[in-house]
């Protein structure tokens, strides 16, 4: 099966001391460079225009931000979000690259494929960029493949963060599901469990305690994700994968190992292959211990080859996880699943 990647370090969008930086992606080249067992298809892709990211976006939202950018270095919200000179060219090369990548793979009977992009994009509003995030890079892929005659989308979301941006692109959009797990009580603060009433058992969020890590993964897909997406029958899964969540994230405190992220992505892969055409794209969002986030890719596309087993330095989480028994039969009552 076809494994479609791209690859948008974005070495110009950058701020000096801010996590969302290009030494994210220092260690992308020696842990990708190990053999796989399956050939990676490296796409070129052109950027997206203004007309592709304003199926999400609003006119003023994409002025304000080219402006922004004209003017920088600045600050545009209080996450806090930069902009450079060239982080407008940036943002539209990650969301070119995002489409190259699930257009490629809707174009395939099956297929699967990771778009390695910076800025990422699961926190930009359609009204406003926000969260470290420009263009809501996953989001308007979503669109295009309904454009594109995709019956369906899911998209599941399982950065540290809440995906508040992709929940308000797709909120009125029936043909687009999301679920969003997040660790609770941190930014960007929203996501709670009773969000969007008006799209229940469409739109589903679930906040974590913290230190929830490898087990709570491993019922989430089991109990929620698995007769979520029987139910709502996608023809292809887009996949917001943050890898903040892992246990030695400077930025948050929940629990996954990278054998965690590596289960958790042959189980989405095993769900896609069962109810999405075996159609399932990764989008990396956040992710900022740069030695872990590219053992955690690496992971991935080992599962994505068909391995058993993906290298993991750092272990298992030394924190104690959290019971999510009675959260998880909340959720499960609450969606009707």
């Amino acid at each position: 099966m076809p494994i479609y990647c791209t690859l948008i370090p974005s070495p110009e969008h950058i701020s000096s001391d801010h996590p969302e930086n290009p030494a994210r992606f220092a260690q992308f080249k020696r842990r990708l460079a190990l053999p796989l067992g399956q050939p990676l298809a490296w796409l070129k892709a052109q950027p997206a225009t203004f007309d592709e990211a304003a199926r999400v976006h609003t006119p003023q939202m994409l002025q304000f931000l080219q402006d922004a950018c004209r003017q920088a270095p600045a600050i545009i919200d209080d996450a806090p979000t930069y902009v450079s000179k060239d982080s407008w060219q940036a943002a539209l090369n990650a969301a070119g690259a995002t489409l190259a990548v699930s257009r490629a793979v809707l174009d395939q009977p099956a297929g699967r494929g990771f778009a390695l992009v910076r800025p990422p994009g699961h926190h930009a509003e359609p009204w406003q960029a926000k969260g470290f995030c420009l263009l809501n890079n996953i989001a308007i892929a979503a669109l295009d493949a309904l454009q594109r005659g995709a019956g369906r989308v899911a998209i599941v979301d399982f950065d540290a963060h809440h995906g508040n941006g992709t929940q308000s692109a797709v909120l009125k959009n029936e043909k687009v599901g999301f679920f969003s797990s997040h660790q609770e009580n941190i930014y960007p603060y929203s996501g709670r469990m009773d969000e969007a009433p008006q799209a229940r058992g469409r739109l589903i969020n679930l906040p974590l305690p913290a230190r929830a890590g490898d087990r709570a993964f491993e019922q989430i897909v089991t109990q929620v994700l698995r007769p979520w997406l029987e139910r709502f029958k996608p023809s292809l899964m887009l996949i917001s994968a943050g890898f903040d969540g892992h246990w030695s994230d400077p930025l948050t405190s929940l629990g996954i190992s990278t054998r965690g992220y590596f289960r958790l992505a042959q189980s989405l892969l095993a769900l896609a292959d069962e109810f999405c055409h075996s159609r399932a794209v990764f989008v990396l969002e956040g992710g900022y211990d740069p030695q872990r986030l590219a053992d955690n890719v690496a992971a991935v596309m080992y599962a994505m080859a068909g391995a058993d087993a993906a290298p993991d330095v750092a272990g298992p989480s030394p924190y104690a996880e959290p019971d999510i028994d009675e959260r998880l039969a909340r959720l499960r009552v609450l969606h009707s699943l």
